[in-house]
C-alpha cells in the first residue's frame, strides 16, 4: 500500500529529539514471529520466579554464563569479530566465543551478524531493522517479532557470505534450539531448578535487555560526539550494561573500531579483553580509528 494511503502517526520520544512517523498497520503475524514471542515469554516468566528460587550458587551461575555469552559471545564475538571484522582471532577461539553467543538466545550468528550489517548499510531509514523513527519500542524488541517486515528489510544482496561459506556457522544454524535445551538440562543437573530460574530465565532476559538498549536507548538518549548522519548517541549507563556498547555514536562513526570507548575515561570492557587477547597471541589485526578519519568525522569541523 503505498504511503499517500497509510494513516500515519507522528510523536516525539520523551526527552528526546527523535521524531516518530510511522504507518497505522495491523501487524502481519508469521509462525516465525509467533514462535520468537513464545520464547520471550517463557524467558520472562522463569525470571519472574527467581526470588522464590535465590541461592549462591545460582546467582552467581547467571554471572558467569552472562560474561559468558553477553560480552564475550554476542559483544565480541558476534558485534565486534564476525559483524565488522574489528580483529581477528584464532580460529578455534573464534568458534568458542561464537558458540557462546549462541547460548544468549538472540539468534545463530548468521541471522545476528545479517541482521546488524543492515543496521549500519540502512542506519535509521526505511530499510533498517530496527531504528526508533518506527518508534521506541519497535526498536527496543517488537521488531524481532515482525519477522515478515524483517524479511523484506533485509533482502536483496548476500551480506553475510563469509558466514555461510564455513561449515561451523551453517551447522549452529541448522541445530541452533538444542544446544539451548542442552543447557537447560545441563542447569537442572547440576542445581535444579533454581539453576535454570537464574541460568536460563534471570540471566537471559538481562541480556536480552540490555543488547536491545543498544538498538533502542542508543539511539534516542545521550549525546553525539561524531558527525554520523543518524541517530545514534553515546550513553554511559548503556556502555556499563553491555561492556562497552553503549558508546554508540562513537561505534557509528568507526565502525570497524575495536575500541568503541574511545576517550580515557570511556569503559570498554570488551576492548580491554580484546588488548588482553592480542597481549598473549589469541588475537591480531586489531583495528583502531585513523587520524584521517577522525578528523573528517569530527563535529568541530
Amino acid at each position: 500500500m503505498p504511503d499517500s494511503e497509510l494513516e500515519l502517526k507522528s510523536h516525539r520520544i520523551w526527552l528526546s529529539n527523535v521524531e516518530v512517523r510511522k504507518p497505522k498497520v495491523k501487524r502481519k503475524w508469521h509462525v516465525k514471529g509467533v514462535r520468537r514471542l513464545i520464547v520471550m515469554l517463557m524467558v520472562h516468566v522463569l525470571a519472574m520466579f527467581a526470588p522464590f528460587n535465590f541461592n549462591w550458587g545460582a546467582f552467581w551461575v547467571a554471572v558467569v554464563l552472562h560474561v559468558l555469552t553477553g560480552m564475550l559471545g554476542v559483544t565480541l564475538s558476534f558485534h565486534r569479530n564476525l559483524t565488522h571484522r574489528s580483529c581477528q582471532l584464532v580460529k578455534w577461539l573464534e568458534y568458542l566465543f561464537a558458540y557462546f553467543g549462541c547460548l544468549a538466545l538472540q539468534g545463530d550468528p548468521i541471522g545476528w551478524v545479517r541482521t546488524h550489517r543492515y543496521h549500519h548499510k540502512f542506519t535509521d531509514t526505511k530499510r533498517d531493522p530496527h531504528s526508533p523513527l518506527e518508534g521506541f519500542w519497535y526498536s527496543h524488541i517488537n521488531w524481532i517479532f515482525d519477522t515478515t517486515v524483517l524479511a523484506e528489510k533485509r533482502c536483496g544482496s548476500c551480506i553475510v557470505k563469509d558466514l555461510e561459506i564455513q561449515k561451523f556457522y551453517k551447522f549452529m544454524r541448522s541445530t541452533y534450539l538444542l544446544h539451548h535445551i542442552a543447557l537447560g538440562l545441563l542447569l537442572y543437573r547440576l542445581g535444579g531448578f533454581p539453576y535454570v530460574v537464574w541460568g536460563m530465565g534471570v540471566r537471559t532476559a538481562c541480556s536480552f535487555h540490555a543488547t536491545f538498549s543498544v538498538n533502542s536507548v542508543c539511539h534516542v538518549w545521550g549525546n553525539q560526539a561524531w558527525n554520523t548522519g543518524d541517530l545514534s548517541k553515546n550513553n554511559w549507563w548503556v556502555a556499563l550494561l553491555t561492556g562497552g556498547e553503549g558508546w554508540h555514536n562513537n561505534h557509528h562513526a568507526f565502525e570497524y573500531s575495536a575500541r568503541h570507548g574511545l576517550e580515557w575515561w570511556q569503559v570498554d570492557l570488551t576492548y580491554y579483553t580484546i588488548k588482553l587477547l592480542e597481549a598473549i597471541g589469541l588475537a591480531k589485526d586489531v583495528k583502531l580509528p585513523t587520524l584521517a578519519h577522525i578528523q573528517r568525522m569530527s563535529i568541530n569541523k
